[in-house]
């Protein structure tokens, strides 16, 4: 079972985090359902679901070395999500921490990035310190210490340790990127807008074509395909383009990663 994930990190009936499941047969990726879960109990639901499955999740699986450096939160994936917790029980609480260190720094160096946020050609994900806006360092509070108390297996991160499930395994995922190849910088989220509406359908329509690098075809029934398309949200596109990364990396040895991965910065699945 394949699994693409688009994760909030305060899951509600309007804001759900969305999984579209999948298998792949050949170079065919078959949509099997797309689901809606409210809470984040029902998220850890999912990661309990016994394997053997592969999850593509979007939200950061690591933070900047040089934030957990300068805080010594630890040099491993595990061991930095319990530190800061530990120091930070609430979200708003590492929000704070990040705060009153950005501003000790200079205008620009206040979100610094990892390796893998700038290692795609023509774009850039956002900062794991980002608490605003697009709130992905909550996503990376709530998500990635989730995945660690479930005992899910995060390759070249967290893996062959006590309680640790090999059965069960989880990549960082970035629909922004295969988005971004396949209709450039054209939004296609938060909008019913025919322009935005006219991107997800074209998106659509290249992953069934499966003209991407990653040359996997996905195959929709017309219910799934109005269902991707007319969310105007996204959020069940951005799960099917998470699905299509997890079924590419589930055909590639070593899940596709490089040969060396820093276990406290992580890395981007495809990237």
């Amino acid at each position: 079972m394949l699994l693409g994930v688009d994760f909030t990190c305060a899951p509600s009936r309007r804001k759900p985090v969305t999984v579209a499941r999948g298998r792949l047969a050949g170079g065919l990726l078959r949509l099997e359902r797309l689901d809606a879960l409210p809470t984040l109990a029902q998220f850890e639901a999912l990661l309990a679901e016994p394997g053997p499955w592969l999850g593509s999740f979007d939200f950061p699986f690591g933070l900047p070395r040089e934030f957990t450096d300068a805080h010594q939160l630890g040099h491993t994936t595990a061991g930095v999500i319990t530190e800061l917790q530990r120091r930070c029980p609430t979200r708003l609480a590492f929000r704070s921490l990040v705060d009153a260190w950005g501003n000790t720094r200079p205008a620009g160096r206040r979100l610094v990035h990892r390796t893998t946020d700038g290692a795609m050609p023509g774009i850039s994900s956002t900062s794991p310190l980002q608490t605003r806006y697009v709130p992905v360092g909550f996503m990376y509070y709530e998500g990635l210490s989730r995945l660690v108390q479930a005992g899910v297996s995060l390759p070249r991160l967290h893996e062959g340790l006590p309680g640790c499930d090999p059965q069960r395994v989880a990549l960082e995922a970035y629909p922004g990127l295969l988005a971004f190849e396949l209709v450039g910088r054209r939004s296609y989220k938060n909008s019913a807008e025919p322009d935005r509406l006219i991107a997800r359908k074209d998106i659509v329509e290249m992953l069934e074509q499966g003209r991407t690098r990653l040359c996997l075809r996905l195959k929709l029934t017309h219910a799934q395909r109005e269902a991707l398309v007319d969310d105007a949200s996204g959020d069940r596109l951005d799960a099917a383009l998470c699905l299509v990364q997890a079924a590419w990396a589930s055909t590639q040895p070593g899940y596709g990663l490089p040969a060396e991965v820093d276990a406290v910065e992580g890395w981007i699945a495809t990237a």
